[in-house]
This record gives C-alpha cells, sequence and structure tokens, in this order.
C-alpha cells in the first residue's frame, strides 16, 4: 500500500473522478498458501507493515486475512493460533478493476463497509492491495481538510478500556463497536492504545492471555480537538502511526482519530462544496464537466436531501435522500411544485419574505415546518440558493435540508429544566421573571394593569412532616392543577419553591378583578383532596400587588404581593389582602355588592323604567325603551353601569336580562289593556343572553305568555354582539325574525360599522349613539356623521333612532336629514311604569 502522497498534480484533477486507482496503487501484493499458520501470517504482515495478506491456492485467490480478522482469535487458546489460514480468512475477496475512480473507490468503501480490495487489471490479473488509507492519502483535498477541525468529526460513544482488562475484552469490545483501536486508561491518568495492528503483532508472537496494559502502546500521541483534519493526517503520515487521541479543552481524552474517520467525514466536506458552489453563481455555471460529475456524486450520497428546481419552482430532481426524509420518490414530485410539503404551519407572510430575501440576496436559510407523505410534520433546517447564469438569468432553485427533530427534542427538554418546575411542571421562577416583564411591558405599552399574587399554602410544613415528602408532592401537584384550572389561558401560575405560588394576571379590566380571582383561587384551594386514602383539606393566604399602583418593576411587584399575603395571614389565614388598604376596602365592597346582586330579583329589588321614544314626523310617541334599575335597600338607586358589568361578568345577566324581558312584555300588556294606542317596546340584549343557546326559545315563550303582538316588540344589540361570531349571529337573528320581533343595532357608530357586514345581519333599524348625537349642533364633523348613517341605513331599508338627544338644535338638524325616531331628555328621562301614560 502506498503510504505516500502524490505531489506535483494539480488540485482539481486530484479531486476529480477520473483518477483513477492505478494512478495511486503501490504494486505489491503479500501473499500465502491457505495452510500458513496463522500466527506465521501475522508475522510476515507485521514484518512486511501491511494491513493485509491474500491467500492464493494453485495461483487462485481463495480468500483474505486482515488485521480486522485478528480480533477473534481466541487468546486464551494459544493453539488457535496455529490453526492454517484458511480458517480464518474471508472470501470471497472483493475486488475492483484499476481504472475505477478514487471518488467511486471512497463510496465503495463506506456502502460495503469493507476496508480492502484486491485491484486487478483489464485482464483479470491482480495488482495490488487498496486500503482506505490510500484514499485519505491520495484525495488531494489539504485545503477541505484545513478547513474541517478535528471537532466537527468527534464521536459521541468514546469509552476508554481500564489496564486491567483482559486481551480477550478488548479484541471482542473492537469487534462489537466496529472499531480498530482501542484507549487504555492506566491507574496514573495517562493513556495508551490497542490497535488492530497490535493485536496482528500479539498473534505473529503467539502471546497468551494478557492484560491490555501490557500489551497496549504507550503513551498515546494526542493532537487538540480544535485542530485541523490536515495537521491530523499529517501528524499520522510522519509518525507512522493510523490513530491519535483527541483532547478537550479541559485536558480530557474524549476521542481516537484515524484515517477511517477522515473518509467519514469527507464527504460532509463534499456537500459544503456544493453548497459554496451554489452561492457562485458564475463560478458554478463554469466549472468543468469533471465537477459537475463530482458534484452529482455527492448529491446522490448525501444523507441531506437536496431539491433542484426549475425558474418557475417546479421539481427537476431529486437525490434519495429527500425519499428518504420525505417518503416521496423522485418520480413522484418531479414537475410539481415544493408546497406539497407544506406543513400549514407557517402563515403567507413568512413564504413572503422568504422569497423576497431569495429574489433580493440570492438565498435564504432558516428553520421550517414541512409534510412527510405520510402527513407526519417534521421540522427542518432548509437552506434555498438561487442559480443564475453568466448573464445574470434565474435559471434554477437548489434546496439542501436536514431533519433536526432530534435537535428541536433536546432543546425543548433543556427548555422545559431550565424554565419549569420539575414536580408541577409549572413556570419556575426564571419563566415566571420573564412573563411578567412581558406583560409589565405590554401594559406600559398601552396603559394597562397587571396584578400580583403571591400564593402560600397554610400550615403546610405539617402534612410535610407528618405525612411526608410524598404525599406532600402529590398535595402540591393537585394544588398546582387547580390554580391553572381557575385562571385565562392568558395568566401564569408558577411555583417559586415549597409551597409558595406566583400568580400574574395580564390585562385586567378593573381594580376588581384580582379579587374575585383571589376568592376564586381560595374557593377552590379549600376543597378536600384524598390522597392515599386520606382526605386533607388546605387552606391558602393570597397576597395582591397592583402595577402601576404599587410598583414599575418585577421585584418590587413580587416583593409587595408577599408582603401583602403575610397580611393575610395575621388577619386569620384563608383570606387574601391587597397591598393597599384603600383598594382592599374597595373591592371588599365590590364583593359586597355582588353578594348583594346574588339576591335582588328574589327580594323584588330589580324595577324597570321607561324612556319614550318620538316619532320625528308627528313628534308622537311610538316606542318605549325599557331601562333596568337596581334599589338597593342601603346604597338607594344604583346605577346600571354598577352592577350591569358585574351581572354579566358573574353570569346573573342570564336571570336579570330574562326577568328584564318579559317584565317590560307584562307591562306592555297592561298599557294595552288600558286602551292606550299601540307602541313598540324596545329590550336590551346582553352579550351573554345573546350567546345563550335557549334565547329564542325564551323569547318565544314569553310573547306567548304575555300576549304582546310579535311585531311591537323590538330586541336591541350592538355591533360587537354580533361580530363576535357572525355566522352564529346571523343564524339566531334568522330564528328570532321568524317569531316575528323587531331587531335594532344600538350604539351604531362605536363599534365595527361594517358595511360588508351590516348587510348581512337581518335588521330593522339603527340606533346612533349619543356619542354622534352630542355635539350635532356645534361639530360639523358629527353632523356629517350622523347625516351619513342616516342616509346609509335607509338606502338599505332601515329606520333609524337617534339616542341622547337633548335640545330643539339637535332635533332639528336631525329632522332636516331625514332621522325617522328619537329619544333622550329633550322628550323625557326614564320614568317608572305608572308615570309613562302621562307623558303621552
Amino acid at each position: 500500500m502506498n503510504h505516500t502522497p502524490r505531489s506535483g498534480v494539480p488540485l482539481d484533477e486530484l479531486i476529480s473522478p477520473e483518477v483513477s486507482i492505478s494512478q495511486i496503487l503501490r504494486p505489491y501484493i503479500l501473499e500465502c498458501p491457505p495452510d500458513l499458520p496463522l500466527y506465521d501470517a501475522a508475522r510476515r504482515m507485521s514484518e512486511a507493515r501491511v494491513s493485509s495478506i491474500l491467500v492464493i491456492d494453485n495461483d487462485k485467490v481463495v480468500g483474505i486475512w486482515t488485521e480486522r480478522d485478528s480480533l477473534t482469535i481466541d487468546f486464551d487458546d494459544p493453539e488457535s493460533m496455529n490453526r492454517p489460514i484458511r480458517d480464518a480468512m474471508s472470501h470471497p475477496v472483493k475486488t475492483v478493476p484499476s481504472t475505477l475512480s478514487v471518488q467511486e473507490l471512497a463510496i465503495r468503501f463506506r456502502d460495503e463497509h469493507i476496508r480492502h480490495y484486491l485491484v486487478v487489471d483489464e485482464s483479470g490479473k491482480r495488482i495490488g492491495i487498496v486500503s482506505q488509507t490510500d484514499v485519505v492519502l491520495n484525495q488531494g483535498i489539504e485545503h477541505y481538510l484545513k478547513l474541517r477541525s478535528v471537532g466537527s468529526i468527534l464521536k459521541e460513544s468514546f469509552r476508554p478500556l481500564e489496564s486491567d482488562r483482559s486481551l480477550p475484552d478488548a479484541t471482542r469490545m473492537m469487534r462489537e463497536r466496529a472499531t480498530d483501536a482501542v484507549a487504555v486508561a492506566y491507574p496514573e491518568g495517562d493513556f495508551g492504545i490497542l490497535t488492530e495492528r497490535d493485536v496482528t503483532r500479539l498473534v505473529a508472537s503467539r502471546s497468551g492471555t494478557r492484560t491490555v496494559g501490557e500489551v497496549a502502546s504507550r503513551p498515546l500521541m494526542t493532537v487538540d480537538s480544535s485542530a485541523s483534519l490536515y495537521r491530523v493526517r499529517c501528524l499520522l503520515v510522519d509518525n507512522g502511526v493510523r490513530h491519535l487521541g483527541v483532547v478537550a479543552e479541559d485536558g480530557s481524552l474524549h476521542d481516537l482519530i484515524s484515517f477511517s474517520d477522515i473518509l467519514t467525514g469527507m464527504e460532509l466536506v463534499y456537500v459544503h462544496e456544493l453548497q459554496s458552489a451554489l452561492r457562485e453563481r458564475d463560478q458554478a455555471l463554469n466549472a468543468s464537466q469533471r465537477d459537475l460529475h463530482l458534484a452529482e456524486k455527492v448529491i446522490e450520497s448525501s444523507l441531506e436531501g437536496i431539491l433542484i428546481t426549475d425558474e418557475h419552482a417546479n421539481i427537476i430532481s431529486a437525490n434519495p435522500a429527500f425519499t428518504r426524509l420525505t417518503g416521496y420518490t423522485e418520480a413522484e414530485v418531479i414537475g410539481r411544485n415544493p408546497s406539497i410539503l407544506s406543513s400549514g404551519r407557517q402563515s403567507r407572510a413568512f413564504y413572503q419574505t422568504m422569497w423576497a430575501q431569495l429574489q433580493s440576496l440570492g438565498h435564504w436559510q432558516g428553520e421550517i415546518w414541512n409534510r412527510r407523505k405520510s402527513g407526519e410534520l417534521y421540522p427542518e433546517l432548509l437552506t434555498i440558493t438561487a442559480i443564475h447564469d453568466r448573464n445574470g438569468r434565474l435559471t434554477n432553485y437548489a434546496a439542501l435540508f436536514s431533519d433536526i427533530s432530534q435537535i428541536k427534542d433536546s432543546e425543548e427538554q433543556i427548555r422545559s429544566l431550565a424554565y419549569y418546575d420539575p414536580l408541577t411542571n409549572l413556570p419556575n421562577r426564571r419563566l415566571l421573571e420573564d412573563r411578567l416583564q412581558v406583560a409589565l411591558a405590554h401594559a406600559h405599552r398601552n396603559h394597562g394593569r397587571v396584578a400580583v399574587m403571591f400564593v402560600d399554602l397554610d400550615r403546610f410544613k405539617r402534612i410535610n412532616d407528618s405525612l411526608g415528602h410524598e404525599v406532600g408532592d402529590q398535595l402540591l401537584i393537585e394544588i398546582a392543577r387547580r390554580l391553572k384550572a381557575c385562571l385565562r389561558e392568558d395568566d401564569t401560575v408558577a411555583r417559586m419553591g415549597g409551597d409558595e405560588f406566583v400568580i400574574v394576571l395580564s390585562e385586567i379590566e378593573n381594580e376588581d378583578a384580582p379579587a374575585h380571582a383571589a376568592s376564586r383561587l381560595i374557593d377552590s384551594l379549600r376543597k378536600p383532596v384524598v390522597i392515599e386514602g386520606r382526605e386533607l383539606v388546605v387552606t391558602t393566604s393570597i397576597g395582591i400587588s397592583l402595577y402601576p399602583d404599587d410598583g414599575k418593576d418585577a421585584p418590587t411587584l413580587i416583593k409587595n404581593a408577599d408582603v401583602a399575603m403575610y397580611r393575610a395571614k395575621d388577619d386569620g389565614r384563608n383570606s387574601f389582602q391587597l397591598y393597599q388598604a384603600t383598594m382592599n376596602a374597595r373591592s371588599l365592597e365590590h364583593l359586597a355588592l355582588e353578594a348583594s346582586l346574588h339576591h335582588a330579583l328574589e327580594r323584588d329589588q330589580m324595577v324597570l323604567h321607561y324612556q319614550p321614544i318620538i316619532d320625528m314626523r308627528t313628534r308622537e310617541i311610538v316606542a318605549a325603551e325599557g331601562l333596568l334599575r337596581w334599589r338597593h335597600p342601603d346604597l338607594g338607586l344604583v346605577s346600571p353601569t354598577d352592577f350591569i358589568p358585574l351581572a354579566e361578568e358573574t353570569g346573573l345577566i342570564i336571570p336579570i336580562g330574562a326577568w328584564v324581558l318579559r317584565t317590560a312584555c307584562l307591562q306592555h300588556r297592561a298599557w294595552r289593556q288600558t286602551g292606550m294606542p299601540p307602541l313598540k317596546m324596545m329590550v336590551n340584549l346582553s352579550a351573554l343572553q345573546f350567546r345563550d343557546p335557549h334565547l329564542v326559545k325564551l323569547v318565544g315563550n314569553i310573547i306567548a305568555e304575555t300576549g304582546i303582538p310579535p311585531a311591537q316588540l323590538v330586541l336591541e344589540l350592538t355591533e360587537s354582539m354580533l361580530m363576535d361570531d357572525s355566522e352564529y349571529g346571523i343564524a339566531v337573528l334568522e330564528e328570532l325574525r321568524k317569531i316575528g320581533v323587531g331587531l335594532a343595532l344600538d350604539d351604531f357608530g362605536t363599534g365595527y360599522s361594517s358595511l360588508a357586514y351590516l348587510k348581512r345581519f337581518p335588521i330593522d333599524e339603527l340606533k346612533i349613539d349619543r356619542l354622534f348625537i352630542r355635539d350635532i349642533d356645534r361639530n360639523p364633523g358629527d353632523a356629517a356623521i350622523a347625516h351619513a348613517i342616516i342616509t346609509l341605513a335607509h338606502s338599505m331599508g332601515l329606520r333609524v333612532v337617534a339616542e341622547g338627544v337633548e335640545s330643539q338644535d339637535q332635533l332639528d338638524i336631525l329632522a332636516e336629514n331625514g332621522c325617522d325616531m328619537a329619544q333622550g331628555f329633550h322628550f323625557s328621562q326614564a320614568v317608572a311604569a305608572d308615570a309613562f301614560p302621562a307623558l303621552r
């Protein structure tokens, strides 16, 4: 075998597929008869410093015995070394023609997993033996090897063998790992090495069983992991060795590297050369036919998927790795667009940005989710390069990708360990701080509020000490589950350690929301927990701080919530406290109001007042709007703005809304029975009522109970209620129209005001919000808006009601613009039912 690199040949010729085996082969073959004892064959190989011996019988090749085969010798049985070589040789012997290119030879070594070939000429005559080492020494890829470090091809499964292990242990390990050497660790801390060549030498000397420490070569020659592969190859050649130890930055032995490892790593080198060629557009198009042939071979043998399209992004070729990664054969994708692999997880904007970069820079690289033929989604690292001809015209796109599922899984595991509590799987302190910072930044931009709640379990230590940590852990897991169940999806609950939790409520609507949330948490946590047959009751103390009132930064808010939590413990536990006493009093007042609201209906505290609606043409009352009032025994008449949102939050708006609708229809019947001329009754529906699946049935039942003509009942809705789920909203409106009731869109102009949606809704009336009426006599802009709304409504066949009319000037302007009806203090405030007839 030739151990001296060829010189004087240009680099492009050396890496060309046309460089044949005959140009690098040393015409020497070590041969022996089949009856030669193994030890004698090993001796001849050692003396000739070759790694194989050819077995010849009557000038016919019957087998080959290599250094790898020496690993099968039983050193516990010295007689096994006296066996004839025919009993241990490998056969048949693989041959290659001398005209085969070095590149094709390298691929054969990789695909057939052998390390020696018999080389024959055109007549079949044997002319030499070629090995992997010959390929590495004669590939002419010095510039590649200089650019790649040892660390780029290190293996992860390295484990040295202790020096007191037996020689059979070593040979067995080398066989099982399919490696040609093993590092030997000595008690003194240094290392040696035992190679197949050493084992062959031991066979030659008919050595019996010995420890690896006795027979290993020592010390082990090493190289830093940062060194280039070119440096490694030079050291191997200059020192006449085939293995080096690789030392990490901390001085520890990390791996062994050999000629075989360099050959294995060369495939990736060629893939990166392909990428470089694709980016260098002019060079790629001017490359020789030999370079293109090499590129084809690299693409074909690459472990990364490679896809080539024409300038219209239609696939024209794909390599075998593409099939392995996606499940599609090349024939199935030819002529199709790569979008067949789309997972649907990337937005249209993502692809627009990708193509914009491809067009402006000529390349794009990033992570993307794609779909295999089986339907399975997977992440990949994708590089796309635009290829242009020498005139700058786009001709192709080349895409190179690899499956990074394992990398993503590893990243997710690391992230989970870094940001989540391993017991409860809740965010830990680190992730809490990140999320709280984001919530505070968002609140600062939008002038919003954030609440921080510090939750501590009362007397948890007693459970831990008396029942054990396993029970305590199970209790914490259940507590964590209940905390999450009580919160919104956008809120955060984190475990700070022990029995302490911190909750972040983002985008809170009012200062009472945290108090309501704390009450829910306390109620949920004090329900019994059954663990291992024991029923445990846990109470909790909660402290609450608010941004920006109680602090502008995360540490201050958490500290103040902690202070408030201890104040809750001092006040008797199983309660919550807000950091500011004034806010605490306000929250308790609001909770008391909520408690009273639960009994308002049954205690007959609710009442309806009625505001007249005037026909603009005749100036007569044609309708009445029922408006809810709450007569609280202690607080007097409570404003709807104080208790309606509370009723919606607690769900009480459903029974209250049903009461309002029934009461208004009963009052309409009472007025009819007194002989009052017909008028319409207008009743507001809340968003929660509108989403109630029983609404249509409720309206029908009340109409039947009270006898109100359906055409004289008008239900008022807001734009936002309909926009929440427009398809559902339209379906409900259609069902109500079938009953015969009228439908009005309230507060028009303050919501979406979309014509595209408006014409889809089966409504009869628009009510212009008072916001546009208030300054209609002083602000030409408001007058123009009112005129536009009236014109729009009339063009769609809708009547228009103006809300909040308070002056004659406003009324005159509305009349001039053709408004149909009006209501407001200019005519009358809302009055009790018995006072309404006098208004007519």
